[in-house]
Formats: structure tokens, sequence, C-alpha cells
């Protein structure tokens, strides 16, 4: 049956900004770039010691996408430090770190404006 999560599809505006962005102030790194049809290429990068993907690629028709919140939470031992080393990368977050009762969490766009949250691991 189903194991895991292979990738998560991330939409994008420009591909080229996003991968400076998803590699140079996340420190994610490429798997696979390549062509994939007449205006995108299929980009696939791997989250640092973690076996799961993000790809950057909008679908057809999808393009109202670009700019929202995802829905996808990435994890942290420590989302203070994670956030104050972020900002240092210039990474624009909502606004500082906050207690919630099931952990902490900060909300962070990327380079497109999709909003994504970083909390903590448990």
């Amino acid at each position: 049956m189903i194991s895991h999560i292979k990738f998560a599809s991330i939409p994008v505006q420009d591909q080229n900004r996003a991968l400076d962005f998803y590699t140079e102030k996340l420190g994610f790194t490429i798997i696979t770039d390549q062509p994939f049809d007449g205006k995108q290429r299929w980009i696939e990068l791997r989250i640092p010691q973690a076996e799961t993907r993000v790809v950057l690629f909008t679908p057809d028709g999808q393009e109202d996408r670009v700019g929202t919140f995802s829905g996808i939470s990435y994890a942290t031992e420590d989302v203070e430090k994670s956030h104050a080393e972020l900002s240092r990368r210039g990474v624009k977050f909502k606004g500082p770190p906050q207690q919630q009762p099931w952990g902490t969490c900060a909300i962070f766009a990327d380079s497109e404006g999709n909003e994504f949250v970083l909390s903590t691991a448990k």
C-alpha cells in the first residue's frame, strides 16, 4: 500500500526565481531539473536529510494557485532558531514565531508569494 508522499507540487510563476529561493534561502538540493514541455521545466528538490521532495511546477489551468496559502507545513526542531536563520537569509515571515497549544509555528512566504507553515516537529 502507500508508503509515503513522494513529492508535493508548489505552483510557481518564475521557475528560476523559485529555484534560487529554495536552494539558496531554504537550502534544498536539486534532484532533477529538466525540460518538461515548451513552457516549463520539471524541477524536483529534496529537503536535506528527508525523503520528501518538492516540485516547482504549475499544471496548466492552475496558475491561480500561485501566491496562495499552500497547506504545506515544514517541520523543524527549533522554530525560533530556524526563524532567525531563515530571516537572515532573506526569507519573509508574516510575524515572529507564535506559541500554540500544539507547538510553535511561524508563517513564511516563498519568492512567489506562496505561504507555508514552519512548525515544531512534534
